[in-house]
Order: C-alpha cells, then sequence, then structure tokens
C-alpha cells in the first residue's frame, strides 16, 4: 500500500509501508495500549467491527499497529490502528503486533497521528471538521497549511470547517446520515440557526435531495422581509443574486441604478471565509 500523496515528511517514518510490514513489528499486550486522545473518529459500526474481529480469529492481524512509547516504560500510545485494536479486544486476543515509534515531543505525535487518521480512516464529515479545527486550533496551522499536509483543497478544508457552525440538530443529522454533506453545505447559506433547522425539518420530512435542498435554500433567502417593503426587481437580477449565494456559500447582494450602474457586495463572517472565497473567486 502506497502512502498517499500529500502526506507530512514525518508520516513516511511513522507508518509502515507494505514492503516494512512484518519488520520491526513487536506483540504488545492490549492493557499496555492507551487511546490516542487525538483520535478524529468517535464512530464505530459494530457489525464492521464484529466482522473485522471474526477476520483477525481466522487469519490475524495482517497489518501492525502503530504506537508510541509514553514517559512510562510499561505503556504505549495507540497513532494508527483504532479499528484493529477494538476488533482485536473483541477478538479476545492478549497481545497484538504493533510497530513502536519514537518522537521527541508529544505535540508532533499527535499532529501526525491526526493526519494520518485523516488520509487513511473513513471519517464522518463532522469527525473530520473537527480534526481540522484541532490542527488549526492546537498546532497553529493555517488551513492552506492542512490542505497540504492532507493532500486536499484549501476551499475543501475551509468548508469542512464551516461545518462546525452549524447547529446541534443538523450535526446530528449529517453524523447519523440522515442528511449527506451536500445537504449541510446547502444549509450554511441560510444566516441563521433557527432557519437551518427549520430548513432541517423540510429536508427530512419531504426527503429532498441535495439540490432540491439548494433551491429551497434560495427561495429562502430570495423571500421579501415582512417588515420592509421590497420594490418589484428584474427576474433575472433576482435569479443572478440567488445564483451567486448559492455558489458562494453566502449572502450576497446585488443592486444596480437606472443606467444600469451598480454593485455586488458578498458578505463574509472571518478571516477563514475571507480566504475561501478568495482563492474560490481567484481560480474559477
Amino acid at each position: 500500500m502506497a502512502i498517499k500523496r500529500g502526506l507530512g515528511r514525518g508520516l513516511d517514518a511513522l507508518i509502515p509501508t507494505a514492503d516494512s510490514y512484518g519488520e520491526g513489528a513487536t506483540q504488545i499486550a492490549l492493557s499496555a495500549i492507551r487511546p490516542n486522545p487525538r483520535q478524529p473518529r468517535v464512530r464505530f459500526d459494530p457489525d464492521e467491527l464484529a466482522e473485522l474481529a471474526e477476520s483477525i480469529r481466522a487469519h490475524g492481524i495482517l497489518q501492525p499497529l502503530v504506537v508510541a512509547r509514553t514517559e512510562n516504560s510499561a505503556e504505549f500510545t495507540l497513532i494508527a490502528g483504532q479499528r484493529r485494536l477494538k476488533a482485536a479486544a473483541i477478538a479476545e486476543l492478549r497481545t497484538v503486533p504493533a510497530v513502536v515509534r519514537d518522537f521527541p515531543s508529544d505535540a508532533e505525535m499527535l499532529e501526525l497521528a491526526l493526519i494520518e487518521n485523516l488520509q487513511r480512516t473513513n471519517l464522518n464529515p463532522m469527525e473530520t471538521a473537527a480534526a481540522y479545527q484541532a490542527l488549526a486550533d492546537d498546532f497553529g496551522m493555517a488551513h492552506d497549511e492542512i490542505a497540504r499536509r492532507v493532500g486536499k483543497q484549501r476551499t475543501t478544508v475551509s468548508n469542512t470547517i464551516r461545518l462546525l457552525r452549524l447547529p446541534a440538530p443538523v450535526q446530528t443529522a449529517l453524523t447519523g446520515g440522515r442528511i449527506s454533506e451536500g445537504h449541510a453545505r446547502a444549509l450554511l447559506g441560510l444566516l441563521t440557526a433557527e432557519a437551518q433547522q427549520s430548513a432541517l425539518s423540510t429536508i427530512i420530512s419531504k426527503n429532498l435531495n441535495v439540490r432540491q435542498t439548494e433551491m429551497l435554500v434560495r427561495q429562502l433567502l430570495g423571500a421579501p422581509s415582512k417588515k420592509k417593503p421590497v420594490a418589484e426587481r428584474p427576474s433575472a437580477e433576482i435569479d443572478l443574486e440567488d445564483r451567486l449565494r448559492a455558489t458562494l456559500g453566502t449572502k450576497v447582494n446585488l443592486k444596480r441604478n437606472r443606467k444600469g450602474a451598480g454593485r455586488v457586495v458578498i458578505h463574509f463572517y472571518s478571516d477563514e471565509e475571507l480566504d475561501a472565497l478568495t482563492e474560490l473567486l481567484m481560480h474559477s
């Protein structure tokens, strides 16, 4: 198995490749391995773990775990192999094969663990967003640095982190698979948590797909205020404004005077959003 493009240099030393499986691995007691506090994945499918446990009973663990030494010489911290470790416990193994790595600092180990999991693990969107945010908050990484380290586009990283702004009911629906990431990204176009939750109820009750959700968001954004009467505008102008909002994922106002001149106002709510919008506009 080749290491994916975009990983930091440290991961070449951290993760054993196919050629090195079995070399340098040692049997370590399950009871001596501590969970990684930076493990981004929090949901594990019980059926998948049971299937993996059966495979381990029949064939053993084919790919060793990766662990790091701790200050206590009798204990290790897990870096890679969370599912294998859980399945090994279900299979009632007493020891597992593991490659032991030494690192100069806990911070470097945890940074590499986050990046490794982002590359190798099938995280749900909220787990991925939380992992990206941890890299930004705990290790001072800018979005473009995170993107480079995990082999993604910066706009992808920024837009994924924006999912953390969704209200808890929307995040729960996304994590539970009731809506997709496409639905969630569309809901970000709405300006309040109340509007997002109301739209979520409509999406679920009417089983809307992503395109229909985008249309719903455009309709909600284009609805005239009850407090302020809005003068009639050309339908083409309204349609253009709606398409800009849907494409950019944020509030956009288009204003023109009688002579045809005017301005387009694009709203943003953080430096990260400004960076994402700038990259999108400059590379589109």
